[in-house]
């Protein structure tokens, strides 16, 4: 069971005031015992002596030993006039005459020697005792003193009892007295300490609720009290501390809102580790690249989470010597490049951040550089192939081959042929340089589709008649107009027609079809869009190589490409210019052979679809 202050208080103030009363009760009672008994004790023996010089006159010289009858009636009168028992006793204890009893009866006392006061006086002159009396069975003060006579006879014991009636009447009523005294007394105390109890526990009390509250988050809740002592100053403290807490809470709540403010927004990947290598944290972009949640990562090893050797590795390095770290690994599943950067953040307990690592997803860079390789390798490859030939023909003309009217002129002619491929490749690589720089700027007119796809075709047809290709067109003619350059957008149309045409076999057929792009609700049977697609039954395309057919001078088949001539840049004109008008394009496989490029464009605001498809 467990007690509260307030009656702690109270029953230890209450035990404390009950004992002091008790003992002073005690005291009290024993002192007015000792007094009164003082008191008569000084009576009695002042009546002793006038008794004892009573008994001198029948005992004195000349006089003859007085009779029992005479030494009885002078007992009687001598206790009469002391208001007190006397009794005679011989040295052998035989008791001569008693004033309480009857002159018959006087041979039937028991022998007093053994008395405690006949005793002393026998043997020191003098003797008291307080004792219920054998005979007459009250509380009695006996005082007996030695008495020698002037005749030759053995001394006798005069022995005077006072009996103690009136004095225990008064020590009871003294008790009653003092009991209730100490009894009102107790009252009061009582009141007191409940009192007392009272106002020092309730501005404790008030404390711990205010204590229960804080702890149940109300940091604002503040001790009222109007006390001065100790327990005021301790309510003031403790709202003060609740102030100070209250404002660490804010900033460690703002901090930690903002840094999880940081973490969340980050692209970066980051994770932190005690000093055991256990995940203390990690943010939204390392769960994405890990494919991870926080709740099963933290508090797990690293090397039980991530079971990938080279982090375990660079992880057990910094653990072991603390210092900035950074190295790149390449995760297996995703094939994401990942750049770790390693630094030791100092904590060496328990949750405790001690290393933190932030991992940078620099696999687009990765292929941009590979990309970047790649065109300067294509590049200085495009430019040297025909400046090698130029430069071939050149010095066999100057060998003597000029002098040679059908030769020179066959050589004249493969140089200017060389010339005008450099001058194409130097013109699509300005032309795409000023695209991607935003030199070039797009209008944003009204365009039938119908009219974009027949300027188109108008310009390859020649080349396709030659090749014995089959243009077909499938335009639907609800298709209201887009919104774009309309010179730009022949160039897309025409060179993906002009493709087509070179990787399609003689006697094949291409396609030109435009649509409305995929409904995106039921409510919503068009898009924001059109399609135009440029099917052909070619060669095709693999499917590896198509997400990179739209890179500066890639190419499927190298020899191929070169043979049937090109800059390779013409997909990538494609691709930004599209991009420019706020579009997409996109290469897909054509069942059941050949290729399907679609252009997704956006429809000029204002115009409505209808019609049908032709």
């Amino acid at each position: 069971m467990t007690w509260s202050i307030r009656w702690k208080v109270m029953t230890g103030t209450l035990v404390a005031v009950a004992c002091g009363l008790f003992i002073a009760g005690a005291m009290t009672i024993q002192a007015l015992e000792r007094q009164h008994l003082a008191q008569l004790g000084e009576t009695l023996e002042a009546k002793t002596k006038l008794v004892e010089y009573g008994f001198q006159s029948l005992f004195g010289a000349g006089h003859p030993s007085p009779l029992p009858t005479q030494l009885q009636d002078t007992t009687r009168d001598l206790g009469n006039r002391a208001a007190a028992r006397v009794t005679l006793i011989a040295v052998d204890g035989t008791v001569l005459a008693d004033s309480a009893v009857r002159d018959a009866d006087l041979s039937t006392l028991e022998n007093h020697k053994s008395r405690p006061e006949v005793d002393q006086a026998f043997s020191t002159g003098q003797g008291h005792d307080v004792r219920s009396s054998h005979t007459t069975g009250e509380r009695v003060m006996y005082r007996a003193v030695l008495m020698k006579t002037a005749q030759d006879t053995s001394p006798l014991v005069v022995r005077v009892g006072l009996p103690m009636v009136v004095l225990d009447r008064e020590l009871s009523e003294t008790r009653k007295h003092l009991f209730l005294s100490l009894g009102a007394a107790f009252l009061v105390a009582l009141t007191l300490s409940v009192w007392l109890a009272h106002s020092i526990t309730k501005p404790l009390s008030d404390i711990v609720s205010a204590a229960r509250q804080l702890d149940a988050g109300n940091h604002a809740l503040h001790i009222r009290t109007t006390a001065q002592d100790e327990v005021g100053l301790l309510a003031c403290t403790l709202n003060r501390v609740a102030d100070q807490l209250q404002t660490k809470i804010d900033e460690l709540s703002e901090d930690r809102a903002q840094l999880l403010a940081v973490l969340t927004s980050m692209v970066e990947g980051v994770m932190v580790l005690d000093y055991r290598g256990h995940v203390l944290q990690v943010n939204p972009a390392l769960e994405r690249m890990f494919g991870i949640s926080r709740v099963e990562a933290r508090g797990r090893p690293c090397t039980d989470l991530f079971r990938h050797q080279q982090l375990n590795e660079l992880v057990a390095i910094i653990l072991r010597s603390p210092a900035h770290h950074q190295d790149e690994i390449v995760l297996p599943l995703t094939g994401r490049c990942l750049q770790i950067e390693a630094s030791p953040a100092g904590g060496r307990r328990e949750n405790e951040a001690c290393v933190v690592l932030v991992f940078h997803d620099i696999t687009d860079l990765r292929r941009l550089e590979k990309i970047r390789k790649d065109f300067v390798a294509n590049v200085s490859h495009e430019l040297r192939t025909p400046l090698t030939s130029i430069k071939g023909y050149v010095e066999a003309l100057l060998d003597g081959a000029k002098d040679d009217p059908v030769a020179s002129t066959k050589f004249l002619d493969i140089i200017l042929k060389q010339s005008d491929r450099l001058n194409l490749i130097i013109e699509d690589l300005l032309e795409l340089s000023k695209i991607e720089s935003g030199g070039i700027s797009f209008k944003k007119e009204p365009i039938e589709p119908r009219s974009l796809v027949e300027r188109a075709l108008s310009v390859v047809k020649p080349i396709a008649d030659k090749n014995r290709h089959h243009l077909t067109t499938a335009i639907d003619s609800r298709l209201p107009a887009v919104a774009g350059d309309e010179g730009r957008l022949v160039q897309v149309l025409t060179n993906l027609l002009d493709n087509a045409i070179k990787y399609t076999p003689k006697g094949g057929t291409i396609t030109v079809a435009a649509t409305p792009a995929p409904a995106l609700t039921n409510t919503q049977p068009f898009a924001n869009a059109i399609d135009i697609s440029v099917a052909d039954t070619g060669i095709g395309i693999p499917e590896q190589d198509r997400p990179r057919v739209f890179e500066r001078f890639y190419r499927v088949d190298k020899a191929r490409s070169r043979e049937l001539g090109g800059t390779g840049l013409g997909l990538a004109i494609v691709k930004h210019i599209v991009e420019g008008h706020g579009g997409q394009v996109w290469v897909e496989a054509n069942r059941p052979r050949g290729s399907r490029f679609v252009v997704r464009l956006l429809i000029n605001p204002g115009t409505s679809v209808s019609g049908s498809v032709e």
